[in-house]
């Protein structure tokens, strides 16, 4: 089975020293942030730092600078070495764009740049017009899921909030995703980075409206959204019992806790089950028999 990367940390283009300690963090993907993280007198400073620094043995996302800036074009090049694992841009919002991206960093032949693969493509939903063409964006074959930039999000439409004023955005790009066939989107950061209760609640609640991962902004945080993207003990307890029921059934109707179990049920607890021997989660992880 295929994890799909629950947590994404950044750590800024221009800290190599941190880079290290974002791979050990133990998030799914790090993030080296060329954008946000990094002042505009210093981008030429953190590409060099990356590109000294990339290797085939850690391979790391990267979010470049937007299409439009100055750096672009620099940022595309670096992006054609084989250790980086991915392309995160960053106020995506027009299919020609991911093109370009795809285009420069395309695999080469043995005379060309080392890359052997297509290039993955992660773009960050951050503006009106991106989330306009989100179904588009997602439908580019390069393009493994969509991200959202929500603090980006809320300035450019003039929003305050990010709970009940986000939802239907969010929402939105979870049926984006499903109908181009990608993995569930990464939702945004939370800006908190000392309260694990307020982590966990918006993790929660990305869970339930069918988002798949997050963006961190500190290594505190990604084991608490490694948590709670993984199965939880009581979501095992029940999917074995689903699945014990369905099995003596014989085929005939079965109800778990007063609930009937029908089809799409058992493939819900066959799917926890599933993910949760993929990530080596089990009962005694908390859960009790």
């Amino acid at each position: 089975m295929r994890l799909a990367p629950r947590s994404y940390l950044f750590v800024p283009g221009n800290r190599p020293k941190r880079f290290a300690k974002a791979l050990a963090s133990g998030a799914d993907a790090v993030i080296v942030d060329l954008e946000d993280a990094v002042a505009p007198g210093d981008k030429g400073q953190a590409r060099d730092a990356l590109a000294n620094w990339l290797s085939a043995e850690h391979p790391v996302v990267v979010r470049i600078n937007a299409a439009g800036t100055k750096w672009f074009a620099d940022d595309l090049e670096l992006c054609a070495h084989p250790a980086v694992a991915a392309v995160m841009l960053p106020k995506a919002e027009r299919v020609d764009e991911l093109a370009a991206l795809a285009r420069a960093c395309a695999p080469q032949g043995r005379h060309g740049a080392a890359r052997s693969e297509p290039v993955v493509l992660l773009p960050l939903i951050e503006s009106a017009v991106g989330f306009a063409n989100a179904l588009a964006l997602a439908q580019v074959a390069q393009v493994e899921r969509l991200g959202f930039g929500t603090i980006d999000f809320q300035l450019d439409l003039g929003m305050d909030g990010g709970d009940e004023e986000l939802l239907w955005f969010r929402s939105q790009l979870v049926l984006a995703s499903r109908l181009a066939q990608k993995l569930a989107p990464i939702d945004g950061v939370t800006a908190v980075i000392d309260d694990p209760a307020v982590l966990a609640q918006d993790v929660a609640r990305a869970r339930r409206i069918g988002l798949g991962a997050k963006l961190c902004i500190h290594p505190r945080q990604v084991p608490v959204v490694n948590r709670c993207f993984a199965p939880s003990p009581e979501q095992l307890v029940w999917a074995r019992r689903t699945v014990a029921a369905a099995a003596s059934s014989d085929g005939a109707a079965v109800a778990v806790d007063g609930a009937m179990v029908d089809r799409p049920v058992l493939l819900r607890a066959q799917s926890i089950l599933r993910e949760a021997e993929a990530r080596g989660v089990g009962l005694e992880d908390g859960g009790q028999a």
